[in-house]
């Protein structure tokens, strides 16, 4: 069924809105997921303060219009059924939530980004969606800080248990 004007206009209203809110968007395609994938997909991401949108790509054309022109053109140029996640929080976030979906959904498709007020290709979202988090990144520091410690606690007790153990078999 055609959407009618009034429709139309609430979803390119709702589309501005997002645009202006937003930190980060990455464009997948999602034809042929499940409704179920779906629903994971969005529940995945409303923790970190994002949300999966579907949008015709001529209303979110004409949402972009005012928001940034260059936008449009590679909006065009993306294939297939058309999805937004918009990220609101954290920059990285919600292209690391599509990777992983990606891995595990073989129809799921990253097609791009906007990070940065600039188009990013696949790649460089799929690189984004790669990093390490910031408390895996701290972990890791944690870790590398606390290793030398460590090692040297264990020397330090090997040298005691070894002069027990001569001890022992001096007495």
């Amino acid at each position: 069924m055609a959407l009618t004007k009034e429709q139309k206009k609430k979803i390119i209203d709702d589309l501005e809105e997002k645009l202006a809110q937003q930190k980060t968007m990455v464009f997948v395609n999602f034809g042929g997921l499940k409704v179920n994938d779906i629903l994971d997909l969005k529940k995945k991401l409303r923790k970190v303060n994002s949300l999966f949108k579907v949008s015709k790509k001529t209303l979110l054309k004409i949402a972009l219009k005012d928001f940034n022109s260059s936008l449009v053109k590679k909006i065009e140029e993306l294939e297939g059924e058309l999805g937004i996640i918009f990220g609101f929080g954290d920059e990285i976030l919600p292209a690391k939530i599509a990777y992983n979906f990606s891995l595990d959904k073989e129809n799921f498709k990253i097609l791009g980004g906007f990070f940065e007020e600039k188009f990013i290709e696949k790649e460089k979202v799929i690189e984004l969606g790669q990093i390490p988090t910031k408390e895996e990144l701290l972990t890791k520091l944690i870790n590398s800080v606390s290793a030398p410690i460590s090692n040297l606690i264990s020397v330090f007790k090997g040298n005691i248990k070894g002069l027990i153990c001569a001890l022992g078999a001096i007495k």
